[in-house]
């Protein structure tokens, strides 16, 4: 359909510049196109090299552990010998490399955790502070454009970044994730608006208007709207899988054709930071569509009398302004989502659920380098066997889903019930027999890649469908808060289950123990998630929209902090 077509009848504006265009092809690509774009940088960048580039750059600064003076990289040592090499287990080794920083001793690989920890840190302060405003006007694809070439700018800049200046690396770090985060939190809220608007709703939406004495034609229009956002978001994860896959691959040549050209005389780091700008220059380029296809779908104007500017104020009084109003508004929306008991249950789920899958996916690489000692091209192989699987996943399990009827809950459910099998399979290890017989329970090197390939399965499945779920007991109109409420959600509980996977590890010198906390982890949320309703958490947060609406005469949108203020009509027809 084009996108100059008239609007059909049913798409009445809440407000002047609200866009209710129906959601066309080439619009449903710009939103892919993004996906494509950024997801190379979260797998090939955070996911693969940025650590071992950051332990790398640090490593060449560094001092062995034994004598505080030998430096851990020299002319007579070849620094490429690291990419080969499988962690030393629970003891500390004595030759390992110590950077000074800050007054302070601290292992190279410390030294790149800290740096994604900073980073996790400072996304979420991101998060909360400008999510709200991509509610308002034209602001959703600015940040998402802005947040994107950020990002992209920011890994292309690590070609310029040599030992002597790693500490710069970390910054680059930090910007990188932080960009990464909040634009992917910026295009999840255009999930809604693109599953709100397409032909396919609008028409349901005729239906239910010439049967509106029917409770037939609501849930038939709200079951188009999930159907067309799952198919959406799984399409979407699985091609930014498929383009991680491509350039991963692209990466190991890279790896491969530098060492083999240069060999040690130049930086180690080199062929890593050229990884780096191809993940960069891959996002940039693919963001053109998203920059010319993607409507900005407005939100309503942004009318709260101290965040618009005014001749007398000051741009910092206005900054200052819009960052209360930001925590404000977070905080306006964890009591709305308080009082939506579906979307309550959910968001319960979630914490433990991402937090045992970031658990899983660090313990797993864990338990490869060191217990199992695979080496750093063994690693990269096995990302890449977990992309191809997820990319089969995304393709696979929403036509599983549909065949056996299954609710986003359940399907999510079942899911889980297969990742299941990760921990419970490293935990055989214990079984006696099994030990004796040398094989099962990840006693070998190969028996972990049919592991990744379930793992891979079930990522691309959960993640679609929870971020799917999730967008239908969203408030209309509220889409990039709640969406941050989700990212946050996310990153609050990510470091919980490593810290805890960690603290295992010191008390008992091994890594397959802590399957027994990944293995209570995992089965954790089930039972909140089969209490998830869709349908009532969808009427819900509707109805709760009308109520606040209707109780203080201003739109859930546009509450100023400490005091009412006038606003248009935003909540958008309902069943």
């Amino acid at each position: 359909m084009d996108d100059d077509e008239p609007l059909p009848s049913t798409a009445a504006r809440n407000y002047p510049e609200e866009d209710r265009t129906p959601t066309s092809d080439r619009e449903i690509h710009a939103f892919y196109s993004y996906s494509v774009a950024a997801e190379v940088f979260a797998v090939v960048g955070v996911g693969a090299f940025l650590p071992v580039t950051l332990e790398q750059l640090a490593r060449e600064n560094g001092v062995f552990y034994s004598d505080h003076t030998t430096p851990c990289v020299s002319a007579a040592t070849s620094a490429m010998r690291t990419f080969g090499r499988a962690a030393d287990s629970a003891t500390r080794d004595p030759d390992q490399c110590l950077v000074h920083i800050f007054g302070m001793d601290i292992t190279t690989a410390s030294f790149a955790m800290y740096t994604f920890s900073a980073a996790v840190l400072c996304q979420a302060i991101t998060l909360v502070s400008f999510s709200s405003f991509a509610d308002y006007g034209f602001n959703r694809k600015r940040l998402l454009l802005t947040f994107g070439m950020v990002g992209a700018l920011t890994s292309m800049s690590f070609i310029f970044v040599v030992p002597a200046i790693y500490l710069i690396g970390a910054l680059l770090v930090i910007v990188g994730i932080t960009c990464l985060g909040s634009s992917f939190v910026v295009l999840n809220s255009f999930l809604p608006l693109l599953a709100l608007n397409h032909p396919l709703v609008h028409n349901a939406n005729k239906e239910h208007d010439l049967n509106r004495n029917s409770s037939l034609g609501a849930k038939g229009s709200n079951n188009v709207e999930l159907t067309i956002s799952n198919s959406i978001s799984s399409r979407a994860v699985g091609l930014g899988y498929a383009a991680a896959v491509f350039v991963q691959i692209l990466s190991i040549l890279i790896l491969f054709f530098t060492k083999k050209m240069f060999g040690d005389s130049v930086s180690s780091t080199l062929a890593l930071r050229l990884t780096l700008l191809l993940a960069g220059i891959w996002w940039l380029a693919f963001m053109i569509p998203t920059y010319l296809y993607l409507r900005p779908r407005p939100g309503p104007p942004l009318t709260n009398s101290k965040l618009v500017p005014s001749q007398n104020q000051s741009k910092l009084s206005i900054v200052i302004a819009h960052i209360v109003f930001a925590w404000h508004s977070l905080w306006r929306t964890v009591t709305i989502a308080a009082r939506l008991k579906q979307m309550a249950i959910f968001l319960s789920a979630w914490f433990i659920l991402s937090d045992a899958t970031a658990s899983i996916s660090g313990t797993a690489v864990l338990f490869a380098r060191t217990e199992l000692k695979i080496g750093t091209i063994g690693i990269a192989l096995l990302s890449i066997t977990a992309m191809l699987s997820g990319v089969a996943g995304a393709a696979l399990i929403p036509k599983l889903s549909e065949r056996l009827r299954w609710s986003s809950n359940k399907t999510i459910i079942a899911c889980l019930c297969l990742m299941e099998i990760v921990p419970l399979y490293g935990l055989l290890g214990y079984v006696p027999l099994i030990q004796a017989w040398g094989v099962g329970g990840l006693q070998q090197a190969w028996e972990i890649y049919p592991l990744a390939i379930v793992h891979g399965a079930v990522m691309a499945g959960f993640s679609s469908y929870c971020r799917s779920l999730y967008g239908q007991l969203v408030p209309p109109g509220n889409e990039a808060a709640f969406f941050a409420l989700f990212a946050i959600t996310d990153k609050g509980s990510s470091a919980i289950g490593p810290a805890i996977v960690g603290r295992i590890v010191d008390l008992t010198g091994h890594i397959r123990p802590a399957f027994w906390f990944l293995a209570v982890l995992v089965a954790l949320p089930i039972p909140l998630l089969w209490w998830v309703n869709a349908d009532e958490g969808r009427s819900d947060a509707r109805k709760m929209a009308r109520r606040l609406q209707g109780e203080e005469g201003v739109s859930v949108h546009l509450r100023n902090v400490g005091e009412r203020e006038e606003a248009e009509g935003l909540i958008r027809e309902g069943e």
